[in-house]
């Protein structure tokens, strides 16, 4: 048997038990935390082409031809070449950019060669796929500072040490006007202005750059000077990955494989993909609670996709806990926070996890805020005065923008919370108050909350501060 069956059968028969238990659960995490860094080289040609496959949106040509390719480049002594393009557009790196390095390290682990390719001359054209108006270019100190703090956020998900960086200005910076021109003369127009996001630009009256015609085929030739096997990206990259294909073929190469991700939705449900732009997104960087709370505020159905894209498990461990799910053995509030307590664990550690179960539980499961470890609080004699929308984006950084407060508040997610001897009472907030003094609405409101004192809460989504007098 593989190291990877091994690893299968034992947290299948953990999978199989109470994953309410605080020990089954801690199991779990550390044999997740162990898969995360196994060797895959036993694996054969077919099983890795697999294990790619079964978390990708589409591989092309097919999964056969990886399999296929592994098994030429082994003959060859040597490993696949793997490209992942980055174009280095955001400082702030969230858990929808960690999709492609669950499986860059995948590929990373079977042995092949994994090259990480810093889109620092295409980062300054912008990327066009999806977007409903062209992309501001980076300047080259956008670029420097959105790469400083890339490589410490996704490290969970990717072993850095061992990948090559190349950088696209190596070869882009000296592309002649002829060798563009040959270039772009295998390209037919049309191919390009088929693609949806330009159709729909064009229908609505939007612009439309020669630039962003040329990204896919700059993209293209990274390709070519790396001479890659295969290229992982988004599946919204699958036309610029099969540009690569086209333009490897004109130059006499073999085309690479494309192996296309999912585009993970945001947290909100909407249906929306997580973004920043959305604030639906988990922040690599944000602390476990944080983390914890954002993954247990999913809607049930994201659960499937979201295991999928950030743990180790395989297709046979989904179809045993879906299964468990359907015959009721399984509540999915516990598998929700088995799933939280997995991408905490990844980013902080199983003691991080398991402390952020802990406190969720007892702010949520048991209804007793006094039990939760290191809550905020909040002086009504300092900051009273403000307005709540101010006290939930500055004071607490709760929320990102007094428009996000208020936006809360419309879904009635902005509440106090009077907990005492007898339970908890709460009092949702209207949006009108987050514009009001704290000190005033919560003079208004606690007298609605009861005729006893106790320990006073402002709730904003699953964000809690205690209010002290």
């Amino acid at each position: 048997m593989t190291r990877l069956g091994d690893s299968v059968q034992r947290a299948s028969a953990l999978l199989a038990q109470d994953l309410s238990s605080d020990s089954t659960v801690r199991q779990l995490l550390e044999e997740a935390g162990t898969r995360r860094y196994l060797d895959l080289t036993d694996l054969s040609s077919g099983e890795q082409a697999e294990l790619i496959a079964a978390r990708a949106v589409e591989v092309l040509p097919s999964a056969e031809a990886l399999a296929k390719r592994i098994e030429t480049a082994r003959a060859a002594g040597r490993g696949l070449r793997v490209k992942l393009g980055i174009d280095p557009t955001g400082s702030d790196v969230h858990l929808g950019h960690a999709v492609p390095m669950t499986v860059l390290s995948r590929f990373q682990r079977m042995g092949h060669e994994v090259t990480l390719l810093i889109g620092d001359i295409t980062a300054k054209i912008g990327d066009p796929s999806g977007r409903s108006a062209e992309r501001p270019p980076l300047t080259d100190e956008d670029i420097a500072r959105n790469l400083a703090s890339y490589g410490d956020q996704v490290r969970p998900f990717f072993n850095f040490d061992e990948v090559r960086v190349r950088h696209n200005s190596e070869w882009l910076a000296g592309v002649t006007l002829p060798r563009l021109i040959g270039m772009l003369a295998q390209v037919p127009a049309s191919s390009l202005l088929q693609r949806d996001d330009f159709r729909t630009r064009l229908e609505g009256g939007h612009g439309l750059t020669m630039s962003e015609l040329i990204y896919p085929v700059a993209m293209a030739i990274d390709s070519v000077e790396i001479d890659a096997d295969v290229e992982l990206g988004g599946v919204d990259q699958l036309l610029n990955m099969q540009m690569g294909r086209r333009l490897m073929e004109v130059h006499g190469l073999t085309p690479q494989l494309v192996v296309g991700m999912p585009l993970i939705e945001g947290t909100d449900g909407s249906g929306a993909k997580m973004s920043k732009s959305k604030d639906n997104y988990v922040g690599l960087a944000s602390p476990a609670g944080e983390v914890f709370g954002k993954i247990m505020s999913i809607p049930d159905r994201l659960m499937d996709p979201y295991l999928r894209a950030w743990t180790e498990w395989t297709d046979a461990e989904l179809a045993l806990v879906n299964g468990r799910l359907a015959d009721n053995s399984l509540h999915p509030m516990d598998l929700k926070k088995l799933l939280a307590a997995e991408v905490v664990a990844a980013l902080h550690g199983v003691e991080a996890a398991m402390a952020a179960r802990d406190a969720f539980t007892a702010q949520f499961s048991r209804r007793s805020f006094a039990d939760v470890a290191s809550l905020p609080e909040l002086s009504l004699a300092e900051h009273g005065a403000e307005t709540v929308a101010t006290v939930l984006t500055k004071v607490l950084e709760f929320t990102p923008s007094a428009s996000a407060a208020r936006r809360l508040a419309k879904q009635n997610g902005l509440r106090l919370v009077l907990e005492g001897a007898d339970g908890q009472r709460t009092e949702v907030l209207p949006e009108a108050d987050a514009l009001r003094p704290l000190a005033e609405v919560v003079a208004e409101r606690t007298g609605a909350l009861a005729e006893t004192p106790g320990n006073l809460y402002l709730k904003a989504g699953r964000k809690l501060a205690q209010l002290l007098g």
